[in-house]
């Protein structure tokens, strides 16, 4: 094998199982850090018309045009003032690269395979879809994003012309 395949595996094996937590309200949540480009402090947003709600316009980071979604809208969650805690995580789903506006960040963790359990089924409201896992720490549960079902594909035709 090449070494850089090699490295790419070796790469991909470091960021299994890790996962960047933050909360939103009573719960906390998970991202899989692979999704995650960087995390950065809350700074001025465009706002642009004729968009939903919970993407609240977009950045420039650094001369990329970024647009950013409040998570707390996009979950249907009382709307809550930013402060010098909300930060804003860049990830990379379906080749886009979108800030989550959240509370704040707790921490990087490692979630062993056997941590993880499938979400009980309830209903298909609004809310559970987002959820791909759940993970047990302690005494303590994470619900696990699926990054992929924070954009549908209405969305992505809306932000299109941003990207």
């Amino acid at each position: 094998m090449s070494e850089a395949k090699s490295e790419v595996f070796e790469e991909e094996d470091t960021l299994q199982g890790k996962f960047l937590t933050f909360p939103l309200g009573a719960e906390d949540y998970g991202i899989e850090i692979k999704f995650v480009t960087e995390i950065v402090g809350i700074q001025a947003i465009t706002p642009i018309p004729s968009i939903p709600e919970y993407i609240k316009g977009i950045i420039n980071l650094r001369g990329k045009i970024i647009p950013v979604m409040d998570v707390r809208l996009r979950f249907k969650k009382e709307p809550r003032a930013y402060n010098d805690r909300t930060c804003i995580i860049v990830i990379d789903i379906k080749e886009v690269t979108i800030g989550l506006i959240v509370d704040s960040v707790s921490e990087v963790i490692s979630i062993p395979d056997e941590n993880i359990i499938e979400p009980p089924y309830v209903n298909k409201n609004v809310h559970n879809k987002f959820i791909e896992s759940i993970a047990k720490i302690n005494h303590a549960v994470k619900l696990i994003l699926d990054c992929d079902k924070l954009l549908n594909e209405e969305d992505l035709e809306e932000l299109e012309p941003l990207l």
